[in-house]
């Protein structure tokens, strides 16, 4: 894969803002933040990370490429589960430094709990501690996830 992924050089504010040049802004880890949502419903799907080479790896394919950072690699989003993400759309916010792929999720869901969206719960405000809890906005899963992610036997 080329190191040089194809994007523009940052320049002046006014260019990021108001230009037509994508110049993403990753940040010192060298990731950009990318949510994903679901093409037809807008519900949030997931956040992940990107990388610049996954990020041309996902305009290259049409498909979501992520990087990992528990697994330090490069995460082709249902590669294992077949749920993968097609791209539809990437939109940037003003200053470049952060994404949101609008896809069509493929398969039963997004998320490796087993659920369509990794935003299956809701912070209701606790009073009583000045914090917060946490409401299921729904308990029911779209995949079992230790069939689709069952490693096989080893020998």
């Amino acid at each position: 894969m080329d190191s040089n992924p194809p994007f523009a050089p940052r320049g002046s504010h006014a260019e990021v803002e108001e230009g037509r040049s994508f110049c993403p802004k990753f940040a010192a880890d060298g990731l950009i933040p990318a949510l994903a949502i679901d093409a037809t419903t807008r519900e949030p799907l997931m956040l992940a990370y990107m990388n610049a080479e996954s990020l041309r790896r996902t305009l290259e394919i049409g498909e979501a490429v992520y990087w990992s950072r528990s697994r330090s690699e490069y995460w082709h989003k249902g590669a294992t589960s077949g749920h993968i993400q097609r791209i539809v759309e990437i939109r940037t916010d003003c200053d470049q430094d952060a994404l949101i792929l609008v896809v069509e999720q493929v398969g039963a869901g997004a998320c490796h709990t087993g659920r369509g969206s990794c935003f299956y719960r809701r912070l209701v405000p606790d009073a009583a501690t000045g914090g917060a809890k946490l409401e299921f906005l729904s308990t029911e899963l779209t995949f079992d996830p230790e069939k689709v992610y069952a490693k096989p036997p080893l020998g």
